[in-house]
């Protein structure tokens, strides 16, 4: 594709944990550019990683990761996979980050959003170029139109509507890039504690009788914040979403399309279908 940039020497990719780090240096390699993984401990699989040139690295090594970078001829650096903010003293920190200490404690009071890019910005000032999975990768994106064989009802999509609405009004404050809406009740918008607990909280409060919905009412919507640093910070889906999204007891999910990355689309479909849930990209302008 056109809008693909143009290549400079071998991909690095910081795999975080997940499938999504693997999908991408698939994608990149069928192109013909080279890839080489820098895959984070604790969170990047060991047997996913090892058929690629790789380095391990932990957090807080950022100076290990530019000098092993450009020893392989990296320019290109792709951020991709699931990983949680962890506490400033839980870092390793390497020769290179202390120095960088007082940008990183500025970068890490804010949401997600102003700490990625904060990342992406150290990174960009020691000459490396930060680009999106989803422009290496555009396949990665989920397109408009149903995942599986299930479609929301309008009951469905006046919810989706309602949880677009709600994520594009906190999503200015750095907020989530997910919330549960059911009959146009807003059960929960994602915080801290991110989507996959978000979830759970609302399988324990259904289990326990508090929300007054049936099991089948409900959507689980996921949209990028307005503004949002889309090399850095998309919303993401795989099979596990499916299940949690089941196990939840709600309908189905919506995501914007064009802006969202699908980790196994087929995986999703399957997962999808099994469950007899829905799975769908909408148009950002599918708000109310």
């Amino acid at each position: 594709m056109s809008d693909i940039p143009t290549a400079e020497g071998p991909l690095a990719i910081v795999a975080g944990g997940g499938r999504l780090p693997i999908a991408v240096a698939e994608a990149v390699k069928r192109r013909g550019r080279g890839v080489v993984l820098f895959p984070l401990r604790g969170w990047a699989d060991p047997d996913a990683v090892s058929s690629y040139k790789h380095h391990w690295i932990a957090l807080g090594q950022a100076g290990h990761l530019m000098r092993q970078a450009r020893a392989e001829g990296c320019r290109d650096l792709v951020l991709v996979g699931s990983l949680a903010r962890p506490p400033m003293r839980a870092l390793r920190l390497d020769w290179t980050t202390l120095r960088l200490l007082p940008s990183i404690y500025r970068i890490y009071r804010g949401g997600d959003d102003h700490l990625l890019s904060g990342i992406a910005r150290i990174f960009q000032e020691h000459g490396f170029r930060i680009v999106g999975a989803h422009e290496v990768a555009p396949e990665i994106l989920i397109s408009v139109g149903n995942i599986g064989t299930r479609s929301p009802s309008a009951c469905d999509r006046t919810d989706i509507a309602r949880g677009l609405d709600v994520l594009h009004a906190v999503g200015a404050f750095d907020v989530g890039q997910a919330a549960v809406v059911a009959n146009n009740q807003v059960l929960a918008i994602e915080a801290v504690d991110g989507p996959d607990n978000m979830l759970a909280r609302i399988a324990e409060l259904r289990a326990g009788g508090r929300i007054p919905t049936s099991r089948g009412v409900g959507v689980l919507v996921k949209a990028p914040k307005p503004g949002q640093d889309h090399r850095v910070d998309l919303p993401a889906i795989g099979p596990k979403t499916v299940e949690a999204v089941a196990h939840a007891g709600l309908a189905g999910i919506a995501v914007v399309a064009g802006s969202t990355i699908i980790a196994e689309p087929l995986a999703v479909a399957a997962a999808a279908d099994r469950s007899k849930i829905f799975v769908v990209g909408v148009s950002d302008r599918a708000r109310s």
